[in-house]
């Protein structure tokens, strides 16, 4: 009898992954158990993220201030790393005590940075930086490198809602980096910048991001402990249930980071800091039964801290969209 015949992708794939054990799932017990580990996996995901490079001068300039109905909103420059500078607002409710809290946030695939701040409509993002400042927080709204203002010709001459995501992200493969750890430099820088900032108090910190931004909140969060709370909508889930078996953009990847941990695991990395989760019933690319499972896998990190209160689900009906509700209430206890 001949042997069993198995010509289907994603069925090996996921073969594939039940095979494999992850040498840096979280398996502590107590606070210090769990910070050694912490240790350990920050220092392996640093890695499979490419490396950071050496910082430089952030040279920052403020390039334009505009007054509008309750807020300042400053464009502004920075330096990110050699070769490599970074476009952003800076929006300041009037009234604002300083110093006070600030958010970085960072959009997803689609018309960029705009469509977080007012200037382009685009739904799914909800203009969510804006409504930060509403809520009484500065905002840092970020342009992510391959977005908007930080595309390549190419993209610019296809219209506002096409990204150059490829072929940069295939770039950073090529180079022995990921698009990941691109971004979430910049988020780094971008906290640097803050602290030169005498408005904003450099201990009340947060970030917050849709899709590829909630990507960018995520493991920015996890490898920088300066960021106080995270919230990351339209993300977090399991990668077996989503970016290993539904298609996605190249940046999602990152070399060999399966054989170390899921995403749960790197979800601890932010414990006992505060994060906040939400996640649409009707998301078509990250599974809300998956994002159940693994927000109650990174529960036990938590548990382990004794810091169950900073970290919260929203699981609300809907699509892949910012939704917002809880995550405001959130950022108010945490920051």
């Amino acid at each position: 009898m001949g042997a069993e015949r198995n010509l289907d992708s994603l069925e090996y794939s996921l073969f594939r992954y039940g095979r494999q054990v992850r040498k840096l799932a979280f398996r502590a017990g107590s606070a210090e158990e769990t910070r050694v580990w912490q240790r350990k996996l920050r220092r392996k995901l640093r890695e499979l993220l490419g490396g950071f490079p050496r910082r430089v001068p952030l040279e920052a300039e403020v390039a334009e201030c505009v007054e509008l109905e309750g807020y300042t909103r400053e464009t502004v420059y920075f330096q990110s790393r050699e070769g490599l500078s970074v476009f952003a607002y800076f929006i300041l409710p009037h009234g604002f005590r300083v110093p006070g809290p600030a958010v970085v946030c960072l959009p997803g695939h689609g018309q960029g940075v705009d469509a977080i701040v007012g200037i382009a409509e685009e739904p799914y993002q909800a203009n969510f930086a804006l409504q930060c400042v509403e809520h009484g927080f500065a905002a840092l709204a970020v342009e992510q490198l391959g977005f908007g203002h930080r595309r390549d010709e190419r993209a610019r001459k296809e219209g506002p809602g096409h990204t150059s995501c490829q072929p940069a992200a295939g770039a950073a493969l090529l180079l022995g980096e990921t698009m990941i750890g691109w971004r979430v430099w910049d988020a780094m820088r971008a906290m640097d910048y803050l602290q030169t900032r005498s408005e904003v108090d450099p201990r009340r910190i947060g970030m917050m991001g849709i899709s590829g931004g909630g990507t960018t909140t995520f493991f920015t969060a996890a490898l920088d402990r300066r960021v106080k709370a995270a919230v990351v909508s339209g993300y977090f889930n399991t990668f077996r249930d989503s970016i290993l078996s539904i298609p996605h953009c190249m940046d999602n990847y990152i070399p060999g980071m399966l054989k170390y941990a899921e995403m749960y695991d790197i979800a601890g990395l932010i414990a006992p800091r505060g994060l906040f989760v939400e996640s649409g019933t009707k998301d078509s690319i990250f599974p809300v039964e998956a994002t159940r499972f693994a927000f109650e896998q990174a529960k036990r990190i938590w548990t382990a801290f004794g810091a169950e209160d900073r970290l919260e689900l929203e699981v609300f009906e809907g699509e892949h969209q910012f939704w917002g509700k809880g995550a405001f209430e959130f950022l108010k206890r945490m920051l």
